[in-house]
């Protein structure tokens, strides 16, 4: 039995993960955890037999892993509580800044952890795809990416976003800082060679969606992946679980997981 921890366990991420997890025949969550002061700490999370505490160390010896849903800077308080216990860990949060990325690094460097911006196996087949197309179609092909969330998100753009963009301009072999354009606005002059576009909507319930576009002479190629249900992100949580308890310190991506690499 794999004795789960879910970190922002009342939020809408770990709502979905909560009912998920509880019809699992190989998983258990044994504590949700939330901010001081929430107005159900003390009480069961809804669907499980587990509370809802608002200190992880104080539970986090018993359990296999633990999955964190938050914000960044707590997700990086967590994350020293589970790198000093020597537990695995999920990192789903997105907004991290670079010095909080090699933070994350460092911490896992003695413990299996899986990081990704967006734990949908769709999303992650669309990154390798992505990859794929970009090696083929070389220069000639101007990018842009947009994305289209909530109008609750907080980060923008959005982590999954960000997450395209390295892989193209890696795959291109450009710097990111030298490429990426937020947005544009005013006399900007013709769209320079080696561009990648990034631009963000924000707007009512959407979940999540996000679409490359490699426009070319006489042509264009657009590559797009919409979420429906936050249980998408559930599905791919679980084979992460399933894969961290298992693995190897280091810190590991979707791609791994799913064996797309």
């Amino acid at each position: 039995m794999i004795n789960v921890i879910i970190c922002g366990a009342c939020g809408k991420m770990g709502t979905h993960l909560v009912s998920m997890i509880s019809q699992q025949k190989d998983m258990k969550i044994i504590a949700g955890i939330e901010v001081p002061g929430h107005d159900l700490l003390g009480q069961r999370l809804r669907g499980s037999e587990a509370f809802i505490s608002d200190d992880l160390s104080k539970v986090i010896e018993f359990a296999n892993v633990v999955i964190e849903f938050t914000n960044p800077k707590t997700s990086l308080e967590h994350l020293r509580v589970v790198s000093k216990a020597n537990k695995p860990m999920i990192i789903g949060t997105t907004g991290f800044q670079s010095d909080e990325l090699k933070e994350i690094k460092s911490l896992t460097e003695k413990i299996p952890c899986v990081f990704s911006p967006n734990m949908s196996i769709g999303v992650n087949l669309l990154f390798k795809i992505v990859k794929d197309v970009a090696g083929i179609l070389g220069d000639d092909y101007d990018i842009e990416i947009t994305e289209a969330h909530h109008r609750l998100k907080r980060d923008a753009p959005s982590g999954t976003a960000q997450r395209l963009a390295e892989i193209l301009s890696k795959t291109r072999s450009q710097k990111i800082d030298d490429c990426l354009v937020y947005g544009r606005k005013g006399m900007i002059g013709e769209r320079k060679k080696g561009e990648i576009g990034i631009f963000a909507i924000r707007g009512g319930d959407i979940v999540g969606e996000h679409t490359v576009m490699f426009a070319g002479p006489g042509e264009r190629i657009e590559l797009t992946h919409r979420v429906h249900s936050r249980d998408t992100f559930a599905y791919g949580t679980l084979a992460a679980i399933r894969f961290v308890v298992k693995a190897k310190p280091g810190l590991y991506n979707m791609q791994e997981v799913l064996g797309l690499l």
